[in-house]
């Protein structure tokens, strides 16, 4: 069963632990003169013991809302502008905001306790309606503390628990993770790469965890023992750092999967400083179609998807539970692997002795 939503502070509660007037309280709140220093303090006082914070939404003093809609980002911040992902999720968001005239407040953290934090000042200060919330991860602690506070939401990215149970006023929207990583394995198996490393993001999050886990049930399923997974921070510079990492081993991969496009770019200029040739040498996919794939050289393979029409929908979401509406699960249209220039299948093994050399029929003559 849900429970009851937190209920904000108000001026009346706060007088009515100072054992003053409401208009006493605000001529303290507000340092205004008609009170003494001794009330002054004792209702400031009072009011950091409720958790009091002043609404800065206009529309909220008349009980009408904010029009506004929040998203909070825990990521560290240098990664957000050069990664596409991001400015397309938000630019579908506000093609369905605008529609509504809903704004959108928007703000980076350093890590998930400061989101937390970020979250309850806008509900106590009354600044947000709803949020969109994205990087579910694992034993996520946003769910119960949003559910609690009675913000409507809708978690982006596939989370269990979310749209049922204790968390049932929270819409989830999701891809299928699993099924985009199965895809691009089949593909570069079909291809004849069995040396495969996947770049992959920050690992705390949930569809980072989803990438590997069926990274490695599709290599058990085709008996693939040189298949790893390496963790990063979404950011070129780790992306290429590990990209040298992995090519300097003794048994390079044939094949890499990166997270995002950035990393995928980076990658691939860390092939061409290492003279290591793409394709035909090693093969490269990014997770995430973007600009950026279509227009390096080679144009790289990506798993492609609507992602300005995935936040759209997530506002639309979100806007439902806004207008009244049900908690939803929707699962997002699948993406599908769109095959470039970047893959290949893997260069021939070269015999070290000639006496190791395949030995191949004569071809008869007709």
């Amino acid at each position: 069963m849900r429970r009851t939503p937190a209920r904000r502070p108000t001026m009346k509660d706060i007088a009515r632990r100072a054992g003053v007037s409401e208009s006493a309280v605000s001529f303290a709140l507000n340092d205004r003169p008609g009170v003494s220093e001794a009330t002054r303090d004792r209702v400031r006082r009072v009011a950091e013991e409720l958790g009091w914070q002043p609404s800065t939404a206009a529309r909220a003093l008349s009980g009408e809302g904010s029009a506004t809609v929040g998203l909070v980002l825990a990521r560290p911040a240098r990664t957000l502008g050069v990664e596409s992902f991001f400015l397309q999720l938000v630019s579908g968001v506000q093609e369905a905001l605008a529609v509504r005239r809903l704004g959108l407040l928007f703000q980076v953290v350093e890590d998930l306790d400061a989101e937390c934090a970020v979250y309850r000042r806008w509900w106590a200060e009354r600044r947000v309606d709803g949020l969109l919330v994205v990087d579910p991860r694992d034993d996520d602690p946003r769910p119960a503390l949003l559910d609690g506070l009675g913000l409507p939401a809708v978690v982006i990215g596939a989370l269990d628990g979310v749209g049922e149970g204790p968390h049932g006023a929270i819409s989830n929207l999701w891809a299928d993770d699993t099924g985009g990583m199965a895809s691009i394995v089949g593909h570069l198996y079909d291809l004849g790469h069995r040396r495969i490393v996947h770049i992959a993001g920050l690992p705390e999050l949930a569809h980072t965890r989803r990438r590997i886990d069926s990274l490695r049930a599709e290599a058990d399923r085709r008996a693939l023992p040189d298949v790893v997974s390496v963790t990063t921070d979404y950011s070129d510079a780790q992306g290429a750092a590990a990209t040298r990492r992995v090519l300097a081993a003794a048994h390079p991969p044939t094949a890499i999967v990166y997270d995002n496009d950035v990393m995928a770019v980076a990658g691939l200029a860390v092939a061409a400083e290492r003279d290591v040739s793409v394709p035909s040498q090693l093969s490269i996919v990014a997770w995430d179609d973007s600009v950026l794939c279509r227009n390096t050289h080679p144009a790289l393979t990506a798993l492609a998807r609507d992602t300005a029409g995935f936040g759209r929908r997530a506002a639309e979401q979100l806007i439902a539970l806004l207008d009244g509406g049900p908690a939803r699960r929707v699962r997002d249209v699948a993406p599908r692997l769109a095959a470039r220039e970047s893959t290949a299948p893997p260069p021939l093994p070269h015999p070290a002795r000639p006496e190791d050399a395949p030995n191949f029929p004569a071809r008869r003559s007709e």
